[in-house]
């Protein structure tokens, strides 16, 4: 018997997809024949959330996850799935506002970095995630150092995300752009790569691509959930 788990998604359906498509093909593997994942979903319209994110309406949009997140657990939701890296810098607000526990992306993702000996990685996501403190500290109190790219890189991987990824459009050019992002953070002594925003999995899927191990943040978030929901 598993718990059902509650998704909060839209943010962008890309990963949301990838999202529910990882939690039913986990449930499957783990006990077989035709199980699947008991999962509540609440896909949200991204662009008012994108606004909230440009204008610095942070609490806004908390209040907005917050609210799903509710309702998730008022329809039976036992365990909650944030299903955007970004927005964990609302993660706060949705705990205060719910008995489920929240499994938080940089948590699982830290402890993976560990387990492969990683101690000094390099943060890629959006603008907000690489620049602001929310995610980096968080990944940093479980003992990781955390380097973000230079400006200039760090723009061009936000470009891609919102204006490629988030889209579904896949460039084999911008595929090669993050590769060379990442090859200058392994110059400066990067031992591991989060990939920090759930659409990066679409464009890069192998740790063999970038000559150091990648941390997929929306494969090991939905492990972790699958752990404990079949716990």
């Amino acid at each position: 018997m598993t718990r059902t788990i509650g998704m909060i998604g839209g943010m962008s359906w890309e990963s949301t997809a990838c999202y529910y498509r990882l939690a039913n093909e986990l449930v499957a593997q783990r006990l077989g024949g035709l199980h699947s994942a008991p999962v509540l979903l609440s896909s949200l319209d991204f662009a008012p959330i994108e606004a909230m994110q440009v204008a610095g309406e942070w609490d806004r949009a908390g209040r907005l996850l917050a609210d799903e997140a509710v309702r998730l657990q008022s329809a039976g939701a036992e365990l909650l799935l944030l299903c955007t890296n970004t927005m964990h810098k609302v993660a706060g607000a949705i705990e205060q506002a719910c008995d489920i526990p929240l499994i938080h992306v940089a948590d699982v993702t830290a402890q993976a970095a560990l387990r492969q000996g990683s101690r000094r990685v390099a943060l890629l996501g959006t603008a907000f995630t690489m620049e602001q403190d929310f995610y980096r500290e968080r990944l940093e109190q479980h003992g990781l150092q955390v380097l973000a790219p230079e400006a200039t890189d760090r723009a061009l991987v936000h470009r891609v995300i919102y204006e490629e990824l988030c889209r579904g459009v896949l460039r084999d050019d911008s595929r090669e752009a993050y590769r060379q992002v990442i090859s200058r953070m392994v110059d400066r002594g990067c031992d591991g790569v989060v990939l920090g925003c759930t659409e990066i999995e679409m464009l890069l899927t192998a740790s063999r691509e970038c000559g150091v191990p990648l941390f997929p943040t929306t494969r090991l978030h939905v492990e972790a959930a699958v752990d404990l929901a079949c716990a």
